[in-house]
């Protein structure tokens, strides 16, 4: 089977765009009545072969099923599953027949995410899709409209809106701390081709997907997305504009997709959000920085610093009145900002998993995964196109 099976064809008319409602009975299907969720995992490359573990350390959520159309990363994500309880599909509608599969996480191309969303949604299935939620214009509104004409709750895969350290940080944010935001820097750098072995030259294209424009929207979907999703997510806002350049330029190799990517988002307020993606120079590798007029935060993956503006109070005391967080100066890195938190795929996962069980929509939902899947598309087109790319008034209603 070619990966271009994971796609259905036929025509998908275009629907408004709304806000998603779930209902609060029956959320979990007839075959789980307790609070037992059990999930299939479609797509068993790197990152669902990855989750697995996550899932299987969850109290009352089991992985049953598992698809993909290559049989080594279906072994591969198989061998993973906890006991002998799970069964393998090469064909995702096949796991999607089972009726004691309540949810399923979708970790596939990009361009296959929407069809399969859209099935799963029409096989009753609750849906964690990874990130970006979806591929082009009509990809997203297609799935958000499919979404919202169902009862199934949606998650995208924007893990950081789980972080206990991401969300205490948008609350001091929101709250005053930085003061009137000015701008965000961001940056994901590595000093890497982003290949991944390919046992046989006719697979290429199925294995390193991320390097080819008909599957993937490269770095800037893969990585800079989530950065992107934190910029909406910390000025409830969308940009107005974008302007970028990106290029292949260092891995000569055939790939599509740029390795090389600097874009500016602009947002009301005069508030600008730049990301930079480059994978020959790692230095500083993942950063978020917001910079106010009072100070500035700086995340990486797991830790987080205040820089304040003016004489700096270097004394031990409560970081605004937070338990357990406190202020001391660390030489070079600012004052950090301490919260406990557990790695935020696993946070997701288990928010995911709560939110079937009670009802309740996630807090990286399928607005907030859409929002991100249009901010993404519009930097790739003012790339592609080398021009500037206005928001399209038609999203205004996520």
């Amino acid at each position: 089977m070619k990966r271009r099976d994971f796609v259905i064809k036929g025509s998908l008319a275009t629907a408004g765009l709304a806000t998603s409602t779930y209902a609060a009975a029956n959320i979990l299907g007839a075959s789980n009545a307790n609070d037992t969720v059990n999930i299939g995992v479609i797509g068993t490359g790197s990152r669902g072969s990855g989750l697995i573990p996550n899932i299987n350390s969850i109290d009352k959520f089991n992985v049953i099923g598992c698809a993909d159309i290559l049989p080594f990363r279906l072994e591969k994500g198989m061998s993973k599953v906890e006991g002998s309880k799970a069964k393998g599909y090469n064909d995702y509608r096949k796991l999607l027949d089972d009726k004691n599969i309540d949810a399923v996480l979708i970790a596939t191309p990009l361009s296959t995410h929407a069809d399969i969303a859209m099935d799963a949604i029409d096989a009753g299935k609750h849906v964690y899709c990874e990130k970006t939620m979806a591929k082009g214009y009509d990809g997203i509104k297609n799935l958000v409209a499919k979404v919202n004409s169902s009862d199934k709750l949606f998650q995208t895969g924007h893990q950081y809106h789980s972080s206990r350290l991401y969300t205490h940080v948008v609350d001091l944010i929101k709250n005053g701390k930085v003061g009137k935001i000015q701008a965000f820097e961001c940056q994901w750098n590595r000093n890497g081709n982003w290949r991944r072995h390919v046992p046989s030259p006719e697979l290429e294209r199925q294995i390193n997907w991320r390097m080819y424009r008909e599957y993937s929207g490269g770095l800037l979907a893969e990585l800079s997305s989530h950065q992107l999703d934190f910029a909406n997510w910390v000025l409830n806002a969308t940009p107005n504009r974008v302007a970028g350049f990106g290029s292949v330029d260092y891995w000569k190799d055939g790939r599509e997709t740029f390795d090389n990517v600097h874009l500016i988002y602009d947002y009301p307020d005069g508030v600008k959000a730049k990301y930079t993606c480059l994978t020959a120079n790692s230095k500083d590798d993942y950063q978020i920085k917001v910079m106010g007029d009072k100070g500035t935060i700086i995340l990486s993956y797991a830790k987080a610093w205040f820089y304040p503006e003016g004489k700096l109070n270097k004394k031990m005391g409560d970081l605004d009145g937070v338990s357990g967080a406190t202020v001391s100066w660390e030489e070079g890195k600012g004052i950090p900002i301490k919260v406990e938190h557990i790695e935020p795929s696993k946070q997701a996962l288990i928010d995911f998993r709560d939110s079937i069980v009670n009802s309740k929509a996630p807090v990286s939902n399928l607005a907030t995964g859409a929002k991100a899947a249009v901010c993404v598309q519009m930097g790739l087109d003012a790339m592609i196109n080398q021009q500037i790319v206005e928001w399209d008034p038609a999203f205004d209603s996520l």
